[in-house]
């Protein structure tokens, strides 16, 4: 019985490949995480407002790519635990901007360390060149599934 297949070759779909590294790198990370009392949302979290202090709500939940909601969820753990502040009311507009506590900095220096050494796994069978083909192409990729329509 012969059928006609349209669907994807998942063995030679970049695609289903990219999704299936970035299923292993989340479990990777998820993985050393774990023993910080860490997740990767939270840690996502912590090394945006390292990077870019004072950011949204919004900004955030875009960054870690959860929901506004969910990033609010977090937020206010967060600030329970101690480790980022905001202010009680927006300085303008709505927007609350986060920062972090030295203890939200503590916290990320280890999560931090460990996140690295995953991706230093993750990179050990390739070379220092085929690293930056690597990172070139996945931007090239990123670029062109946001510049160009659907359907295009």
């Amino acid at each position: 019985m012969s059928q006609d297949r349209t669907g994807i070759d998942l063995e030679t779909s970049l695609g289903y490949l990219l999704k299936e590294a970035s299923s292993a790198l989340r479990a990777a990370m998820e993985e050393v995480l774990r023993p910080l009392d860490m997740t990767v949302t939270r840690y996502s979290c912590l090394e945006l407002l390292a990077q870019r202090p004072g950011l949204s709500n919004s900004d955030l939940a875009r960054g870690t790519f959860v929901t506004r909601q969910s990033m609010n969820v977090l937020l206010q753990q967060l600030e329970i635990e101690g480790f980022v502040t905001r202010p009680a009311a927006a300085p303008v507009g709505k927007i609350l901007p986060t920062r972090l506590t030295a203890a939200g900095r503590r916290s990320l220096e280890k999560a931090s360390a460990a996140v690295r050494s995953v991706e230093v796994r993750m990179l050990s069978g390739m070379t220092t060149d085929e690293q930056a083909a690597a990172f070139d192409a996945l931007k090239s990729m990123i670029r062109s599934l946001r510049d160009r329509p659907s359907g295009a």
